[in-house]
């Protein structure tokens, strides 16, 4: 359990030209390793990290090209920004981590266990994206402006702030998140894997999370009563609680109750 919580400085990793922003809080064991999704970046973390700071070490990542890394050359493919947290992994030494993913993010985190079965990695896929048959923009796009209808203005203000940080190519982004397929790698993933799921997250809709968590050789649904896609960011307890209990590290929450 970590006696530390504070955060420590962000810093670089660079890899085959493209660099990535990380910064952690907390120590000991587990290493939480946390991605955000299309648009975001770590600061959408920040609850989150800071309950799990209490029972480990937190490190949340900025992709390149969003948050505060910088605008790569080329635009990463899904695989790509896999390999990229990968080689940073295995630079800081990192092994066995819990890996939490969100929206996109899960998409990433999928590709790493798959394509890095030695980093021996658990994923937390909090709604992950993309459904069979419904990946074009306009459609995610609709899906999320109606998830948005009842979130806070904390949301709204977070998630404006991160879009207009992810710059100029957020199309070109939106295009390799939507050109992956998520499933041809969720047979591929040894490790235990929870799948998190908002119960009123358009984005991720229940059908689509209980393909995810059947395809995934050991997966598990849990749904998050009363909250949609962008949960984590309004009140990141309910699935801090539901993410430790799935570890074993806490009983504060079961899988029923809010």
């Amino acid at each position: 359990m970590s006696s530390d919580p504070a955060i420590q400085p962000a810093r670089p990793f660079t890899h085959e030209g493209a660099t990535l922003i990380w910064e952690a809080r907390g120590s000991g064991e587990p290493t939480f390793v946390l991605v955000h999704g299309i648009g975001m970046g770590r600061t959408v973390f920040n609850g989150l990290s800071e309950r799990l700071a209490e029972h480990g070490r937190v490190i949340a990542i900025d992709l390149p090209g969003y948050g505060e890394a910088p605008e790569p050359p080329r635009t990463p493919t899904v695989e790509r920004l896999a390999d990229i947290v990968a080689a940073f992994l295995r630079s800081e030494g990192i092994a066995a981590p819990v890996f939490i993913g969100h929206s996109m993010g899960t998409q990433v985190i999928t590709e790493i266990a798959a394509r890095h079965p030695d980093l021996d990695a658990r994923l937390v896929l909090i709604g992950p994206t993309v459904e069979i048959g419904q990946r074009n923009a306009w459609t995610q796009l609709a899906r999320l402006g109606r998830d948005l209808l009842d979130e806070s203005p904390k949301v709204f203000v977070v998630g404006a702030r991160e879009y207009l940080r992810a710059g100029p190519n957020l199309r070109l982004k939106m295009r390799a998140m939507l050109v992956h397929k998520p499933e041809l790698a969720y047979p591929r993933v040894a490790g235990d894997a929870l799948v998190l799921r908002g119960e009123d997250d358009e984005v991720a809709p229940h059908a689509w999370c209980e393909q995810v968590a059947s395809s995934l050789p050991r997966g598990t649904l849990v749904e998050v009563p009363g909250v949609g896609h962008e949960a984590m960011i309004k009140n990141p307890d309910p699935a801090a609680d539901r993410i430790l209990a799935w570890l074993g590290i806490t009983a504060t929450a079961d899988a029923t109750n809010p």
